[in-house]
């Protein structure tokens, strides 16, 4: 039976605050050794995580010391990059009373926040291929996620907002709390681009982030940043493309260089996957489908094909797609290497995150996103009911009704993983459909 602590985190819909938004309640409830904090902020231009560890560091405090408990872990440690100073500082102070909390400096490198990446950085502890962090005792968990946690057991309030980074091509850089269900063309406003034409928006990092298609569509749990670019840069143009297009140019074009492989972190870390292997047997697929297994061992950080491509092909986009092909198809993966050894030169091969910015055409975009501490009001929210991985909630309200900011509107349906989802705004529910449910503000309260 789940304890309480993970019933008020599972009825405050909390989810992985960025990444595919795993539902917490689950991920807590195990017991474990080590609880590591990633606070590396992995991907170039996003400014969340290292505010929220200056400005909510007693709220992040308070959530991995209830994680800590709650797991049973006998240490809680937090990952942040050395560069982030005055965050470091705050932080060593906030634990320097806590027996059991701790602050490792990281390194910056990409993917230093890689939660595999980041385990074995922090603790030597090596995830085993296919497996998770508490294959080997340890939960990784992230900034907001933890803040989550500390405002649902101190006071019962569930998710109804997200810290968002808005940069790039835009008048202001901002870092911005905003409700979930909002347009992302509202979050662009906040940071001064109202008009988008000519323009590309990346959600999330530049390395791993997709094209957003439509931006009318909703703000979720899980975003972290929205990165606007000309339709010409370079990220924008790569995203553009079919996957026939890439598909076709990755048989022709690939000259076996083995960079990708080389500089791969999943590989560096002992993992059998070798990118220009897969990219090589798309032409004898029928024949070489061990080799195309490996793409299931791929964690899709762009290393391949962001910067280690001299031919700018697409190698995570090619294992991506393999991936589902052969999911799709029923097949396993294979079989985890034994021993899993960690490459000798693996630290030799990290790769400083200005360069990854440089090579991948940011420089000019690299600046400050001051978090601005301000309650915006709109008018209208779409409340996506699946915002994390599992199945879509069931809706519990109806078209009329009136609600609160906070009030549960969707549940998980019985024995599926998933997470509840709350209204973001006091309002009055106008539709429900089989993916969003619409709430204006307004209404008799």
């Amino acid at each position: 039976m789940a304890s309480q602590v993970i019933e008020q985190i599972k009825n405050a819909g909390i989810v992985g605050a960025g990444g595919a938004g795993f539902p917490s309640h689950v991920k807590y409830n195990v017991e474990a050794e080590v609880v590591v904090v990633n606070g590396a902020e992995c991907e170039p231009l996003i400014r969340v995580d290292q505010q929220l560890m200056i400005v909510a560091i007693k709220q992040m405090i308070r959530g991995l010391t209830i994680v800590v408990e709650e797991t049973g872990a006998k240490e809680g440690i937090i990952a942040i990059k050395g560069k982030h100073k005055e965050a470091v500082e705050l932080l060593q102070e906030a634990v320097a009373d806590k027996e059991k909390l701790s602050v490792f400096i990281l390194d910056d490198f990409y993917p230093a926040g890689d939660e595999q990446v980041t385990l074995y950085e922090a603790t030597g502890r090596q995830v085993p291929q296919g497996g998770l962090p508490i294959h080997v005792g340890a939960v990784v968990t992230n900034v907001e996620t933890l803040i989550n946690v500390a405002a649902a057991v101190d006071e019962g309030k569930p998710v109804t907002d997200t810290y968002i980074t808005v940069t790039g091509q835009v008048p202001h850089p901002v870092t911005v709390r905003v409700p979930v269900g909002i347009s992302v063309r509202e979050a662009l406003a906040l940071a001064g681009l109202t008009d988008v034409r000519g323009y590309g928006v990346i959600d999330g990092g530049p390395m791993m982030g997709g094209l957003v298609r439509d931006i009318d569509e909703p703000v979720k749990k899980a975003a972290k940043a929205y990165i606007v670019l000309p339709e010409s840069h370079y990220l924008i143009r790569m995203r553009m493309k079919s996957m026939r297009a890439v598909s076709k140019t990755a048989q022709s074009a690939c000259i076996q260089c083995r960079y990708c492989t080389d500089l791969c972190p999943r590989y560096l870390l002992g993992h059998e996957i070798e990118p220009h292997r897969i990219m090589l047997a798309l032409k004898y697929s029928k024949s070489n489908e061990d080799v195309l297994r490996m793409a299931f061992a791929c964690c899709e950080c762009g290393m391949c094909e962001q910067f280690s491509c001299p031919a700018h092909l697409l190698p995570r986009t090619v294992n991506a797609q393999v991936k589902r092909q052969l999911m799709e198809k029923g097949i396993k993966p294979l079989d985890p290497p034994d021993p899993q050894n960690i490459h000798r030169v693996r630290k030799d091969r990290r790769i400083p995150s200005s360069r990854i910015v440089r090579r991948i055409g940011l420089v000019n975009y690299d600046v400050a996103a001051p978090l601005i501490e301000e309650e915006f009001r709109f008018d209208t929210v779409r409340i996506p009911l699946k915002q994390h991985v599992g199945a879509p909630c069931v809706p519990v309200v109806s078209v009329g009704d009136s609600v609160k900011r906070g009030d549960k509107i969707g549940e998980i349906p019985e024995k599926a993983l998933g997470a509840p989802v709350h209204a973001s705004i006091d309002g009055t529910v106008t539709e429900i459909t089989d993916s969003v449910i619409v709430i204006k503000a307004g209404g008799d309260f």
